[in-house]
């Protein structure tokens, strides 16, 4: 690897702890990516004095030129404790959404068959089929499209909403059980996934064009911000995530799992689940949307919460 690259990594990790991230965070998920942990923690220690650095000088460019020895070394003393092994995870949910799927092909949901395409026990993910017909798929975008905004991301800093490069689409909320077909939509994930209406969060329609995509991120609130309070304060943790596919783009697209290696194509009426019981990478469900390069995608997203969502 060369110097540049590790000067890139050392500006990455510096963004990170700007925002927030511990370097026992930082130190996990360098390893869930292959880094060894010494080299991790000299890394991180760098970061932390390339901060250090910038805050007492006032100069918040940033330049990768390496603190002084003293600083690089308290800095690496204090990444090694804060990420030693009596830095505990994040404890688990106390509950999790239980998918009525078994080792069953297919699920009678009542009003609708829905089949089982996949199924991954850790993480869990799971890519159901025909979770939604053709008429409900057009028929929510029709409803969404006059309300469509460019999507935002939560500061983890204050907690509110903004708009963020890495995430282009476009997008709006339903408020729970808005229409009849929004109330359908959210029984059947709620038989589905064994998890109340009440404990998700309204559901959201995205809007992909060409071009749009949505970086490699988590779904759960890092615990450790400044604006996790406000953002746990409204239902607790995030613990899952339901991805509907409403329309395919011609090309590109697929929601990722970098970190597994898997790709999963948008199709049209399919679902994705996938659960996260900690805040925390250990749970390898780093995920993003692929820009779209043809056509349009359109999706649903019902993020779940540990408790009832106000």
């Amino acid at each position: 690897m060369s110097d540049s690259d590790f000067a890139n990594i050392r500006r990455w990790l510096v963004e990170q702890i700007r925002a927030g991230y511990s370097a026992n965070s930082l130190l996990q998920s360098m390893q869930d990516r292959g880094w060894g942990r010494e080299l991790a923690l000299g890394l991180i220690a760098q970061a932390m004095g390339d901060r250090a650095k910038a805050d007492a000088t006032g100069d918040d460019t940033l330049a990768i030129a390496g603190a002084t020895d003293s600083t690089a070394t308290a800095a690496s003393a204090a990444a090694e404790r804060a990420a030693s092994p009596a830095s505990s995870l994040p404890p688990a949910a106390a509950a999790m959404p239980a998918p009525i799927v078994g080792d069953a092909v297919a699920v009678d949901l009542g009003d609708r068959k829905v089949s089982v395409l996949m199924a991954m026990k850790a993480p869990q993910i799971l890519l159901f089929g025909d979770f939604l017909s053709k008429n409900e798929c057009d028929r929510l975008i029709d409803t969404a499209r006059p309300r469509m905004q460019r999507s935002t991301t939560a500061d983890r800093q204050t907690g509110v909403d903004q708009v963020d490069a890495v995430r282009t689409s476009r997008g709006m909320f339903f408020e729970r059980e808005e229409t009849p077909l929004v109330r359908a939509i959210e029984a059947r994930i709620a038989r589905l996934l064994t998890w109340p209406v009440r404990n998700g969060e309204n559901l959201q329609v995205l809007h992909y064009r060409p071009g749009d995509r949505y970086e490699p991120h988590h779904d759960y609130f890092d615990p450790n911000t400044l604006g996790a309070p406000a953002l746990l304060s409204r239902g607790g943790q995030r613990i899952a995530t339901f991805l509907m596919y409403l329309r395919e783009p011609e090309r590109g697209g697929d929601t990722t799992f970098p970190e597994l290696g898997l790709r999963f194509a948008p199709k049209r009426g399919s679902a994705l689940y996938f659960a996260y019981e900690r805040p925390h990478p250990s749970t390898k469900t780093l995920h993003g949307g692929a820009p779209v390069i043809a056509g349009e995608k359109w999706v649903a997203t019902k993020w779940l919460r540990e408790r009832e969502f106000v």
